[in-house]
Order: structure tokens, then C-alpha cells, then sequence
């Protein structure tokens, strides 16, 4: 498996209440020279968590105690700019397994689907419900249900319906990337060479 399975997620959160976060700010260029996924959280948004001198900036989230969890939470536009998989190698590596947002640039939503971050996409409103929420008592929790597609506030029990491409959906359940799913499918690939007249 190239990650682990996502089946139901139970955790509180980190809110991240900044618009059109690119994937530069995600994780700046000059840490893209490593080829594996390891080591990119360490650096998942640097130039926001570290002065020039490498101290922590102590007003951002993911440097403040208060908030901690497996589920970010950014606004509108989340993951736009350049097409760098490093974006979400590094939310993966920090150890995020969920990023809700009410809109995701295509290419980094997909290239969190591939190793194992759902990116989970709700209404603008149930959005607002749950940033108000995680301000008023940051241990709320969201529960997100891969299999039905359904992400719910703990506290209050409301919840919202997310889509999800059904590939990408049976990948996720499984642990799969593109490569694991072709390679579980190989005999079927196999046979269907072997049947199919040239």
C-alpha cells in the first residue's frame, strides 16, 4: 500500500482562515530538490511559521498549542499556483490526512488524492459554521466518513455531503496510489490481453 487506508476520520483540527493559499506559500520552492515524499513537513508553510532566523513565529496556527489535530482547515481557494505534487507531500508529511476548504485548485486536490490526503469540499456556509465552531472551543472535532461521503461536527451533529470521484474514492478506501491499483488489477489486465484478438 502506498499509505494508509481512510475509512472514518475522527479529530479536531487546525483552522487556517486565509484565502487563495497557493502552493508556494504551501511549501516554498527552494525545498523542492528532494525527489522522495519524506521531509517536506518539516517545511509545510516555512516562510509563515519561521522568522529569517529560524524561530517560530509565535501568532501562526500550526506554531500555536491550542490547535492540533489530523484535519486542516483552509478558506476559498486553497492549493491554486503552480502544479508542484511537493504541495501536498508536505501536508501529508506534517501528518494531515483531511483538508477542508470550499474550493481546491484541481491539481493539488488530485495530487492530494494520490498520496492519501482527502481534500473534502463544502458549502461556503457550512464552512463559515465551522471555523465559528472551532473559534468558540478549538478541541471540536469533525468526523469525515469516506464511505458516505459525509463530514459532520461532533458537538452539534450537523453535517454536509461531499463528492468525490468514485476512482480516487475506491484508492483512498484501499491505500492505493495509480501504480498500487494497476498492480492489483494485473491478472485482470492480463487475461484480457491474452482474450482480445490483435
Amino acid at each position: 500500500m502506498a499509505y494508509d487506508s481512510f475509512y472514518i476520520l475522527k479529530s479536531s483540527v487546525v483552522p487556517l482562515p486565509i484565502e487563495n493559499v497557493d502552493t508556494d506559500q504551501i511549501i516554498p520552492a527552494r525545498f523542492l530538490k528532494a525527489t522522495e515524499r519524506k521531509g517536506f513537513g518539516d517545511n509545510l508553510f516555512r516562510d509563515w511559521r519561521y522568522n529569517q532566523d529560524n524561530s517560530p513565529k509565535l501568532d501562526f496556527v500550526l506554531n500555536n498549542p491550542t490547535y492540533s489535530g489530523k484535519i486542516l482547515i483552509g478558506e476559498h481557494n486553497f492549493g491554486s499556483g503552480s502544479s508542484r505534487e511537493h504541495a501536498a507531500w508536505a501536508v501529508y508529511d506534517y501528518g494531515f490526512r483531511c483538508v477542508v476548504s470550499s474550493f481546491f485548485a484541481d491539481i493539488f486536490k488530485n495530487n492530494c488524492l494520490n498520496v492519501g490526503v482527502l481534500p473534502v469540499q463544502i458549502s461556503p456556509d457550512f464552512l463559515k459554521i465551522i471555523f465559528k465552531t472551532v473559534k468558540k472551543n478549538p478541541k471540536t472535532e469533525l468526523i469525515v466518513n469516506l464511505p458516505n461521503q459525509k463530514i459532520t461536527i461532533s458537538s452539534s451533529g450537523r453535517s454536509e455531503s461531499f463528492d468525490i470521484n468514485s476512482y480516487k474514492k475506491e484508492n483512498m478506501l484501499n491505500g492505493y496510489d495509480d501504480i498500487d491499483y494497476l498492480n492489483n488489477i494485473k491478472d485482470d489486465i492480463s487475461n484480457f490481453a491474452a482474450n482480445t484478438p490483435l
